[in-house]
């Protein structure tokens, strides 16, 4: 099998051990990747919460109304038609209810504090030479 090594032409030999050592680095990193994208969609999905608004990987958008273990309830339409779904379909979270929630809270935060303070008092114009 490696009679390429041990014959005089080690060059050629050295080439076949590292192409297969570059394999094995691509492998490596590939699946480390491939590792990282599962955990973060996982970290997705175990942060879905119900009011949220999520893409199915078949292109379904609707709203969160429940979920369960491993499935959720999806609310898609005025008519309120509603479809259960497996966690592992969310293709993505669009609009998470607490970043609303946040904002909100936020919006109505600026808003009192807008009332709370006096309204500016015009400053009396000064006379001036023009003026007379």
């Amino acid at each position: 099998m490696f009679n390429f090594l041990l014959e005089g032409n080690a060059s050629g030999g050295w080439i076949y051990i590292v192409m297969i050592v570059i394999i094995i680095a691509m492998f490596f990193f590939m699946s480390r990747s491939q590792k990282k994208r599962d955990r973060e969609a996982q970290q997705m999905r175990d942060s879905l919460a119900v009011g949220d608004e999520v893409t199915t990987i078949g292109g379904i958008i609707g709203k969160v109304v429940s979920i369960k273990e491993e499935t959720f309830v999806l609310e898609t339409t005025k008519d309120k038609t509603k479809i259960r779904f497996l966690k592992g379909a969310i293709r993505s979270i669009d609009v998470k209810m607490a970043d609303v929630a946040a904002s909100v809270l936020e919006t109505k935060a600026a808003e009192a504090a807008a009332q709370e303070t006096p309204a500016e008092v015009e400053a009396p114009a000064e006379s001036t030479e023009e003026n007379k």
